[in-house]
């Protein structure tokens, strides 16, 4: 996550264009710079416990400014997609378990090129035999077939995991929501991730959360603040040139509580390139509720 003038929480960068990914010192997998002039944040069936339900709830206090560390697995669907280079694993994005065996993320995240890992159950990165943790290898990735890179639309993929994971304490699946559904304007909702803390700073080792209250589709399609850029399948947050989301956020959840329960509403998309905390110019999600369709059919006929 991203302050204006403080050092936060790592989280989202934005930039005029799609969010990309990060991996330190690393170049990261997804570049997407577009002609949108913003960066890409690249950084249905429950179990038991019940999707959406964390057996240790999330503090949600007065917001904090830029964001702050998580509790501990209080957000226990929200992974980190890794990718293999010489020998090392690198934090590239983020994303969502919506199942046993699969994961929600952003298309700009995928590269074909490359091979990936998904660590679930993760409070700090750096912490190799963190307890409650698992590490998982893909299977396959599917990239929305109509995702296009330089308009940063259907930024959506899935992800199947070489095999399925337990719930836990720790692990466990957020509910998807209603299709269709459009959240009213100041909704409360929260974003987490590893991404980096402020524009061009350090990633985040702790799993960071932030306060990002939904932004309507007419505020955020104004000329002054996305315009054009924004569609309706999209989801605007934030945009108080305070808090963001940063690089390294790409492919997380956009996390909104509704009856009890916590949904993933939408996946970090883009930002701005004038910088992660830029006024009117909110973090961008993919709006999971208008991909329910094409979620089903990929889990159930791919």
């Amino acid at each position: 996550m991203s302050v204006a003038g403080v050092a936060m929480p790592r989280s989202l960068t934005v930039v005029a264009g799609a969010i990309r990914g990060v991996s330190g010192s690393t170049v990261a997998p997804s570049d997407c710079m577009t002609m949108l002039g913003a960066v890409c944040l690249t950084v249905l069936l429950g179990y038991a416990y019940g999707c959406g339900q964390p057996a240790v709830p999330p503090l949600l206090g007065a917001r904090v400014v830029g964001g702050e560390d998580a509790r501990d697995h209080s957000w226990p669907w929200q992974i980190s997609l890794q990718y293999s280079r010489y020998g090392s694993w690198y934090h590239t994005c983020g994303g969502t378990l919506i199942a046993p065996s699969w994961v929600l993320t952003a298309a700009h995240c995928i590269s074909s090129s490359l091979t990936y890992r998904v660590l679930l159950g993760k409070q700090v990165l750096s912490e190799e035999d963190e307890p409650g943790s698992v590490a998982v290898s893909v299977e396959k990735t599917i990239v929305h077939e109509k995702w296009n890179s330089f308009f940063i639309i259907n930024d959506i993929a899935l992800i199947k995991l070489a095999q399925p994971v337990e719930e836990s304490d720790t692990i466990q699946a957020a509910c998807l929501p209603p299709a269709g559904l459009t959240l009213e304007n100041n909704y409360p909702c929260y974003i987490t991730g590893w991404g980096r803390l402020w524009t061009n700073g350090p990633l985040a080792d702790v799993l960071q959360q932030a306060l990002l209250p939904v932004v309507d589709y007419d505020t955020c399609s104004q000329s002054d603040w996305w315009g054009s850029n924004v569609r309706t399948t999209m989801v605007c947050a934030g945009g108080d040139g305070v808090v963001s989301g940063c690089n390294g956020d790409s492919g997380g959840p956009l996390n909104c509580q509704r009856d009890g329960l916590w949904e993933v509403n939408g996946i970090v998309s883009f930002g701005s390139g004038l910088g992660c905390n830029t006024a009117k110019k909110p973090t961008v999600f993919t709006r999971v509720s208008a991909y329910i369709d094409w979620i089903n059919e990929v889990k159930f006929h791919k």
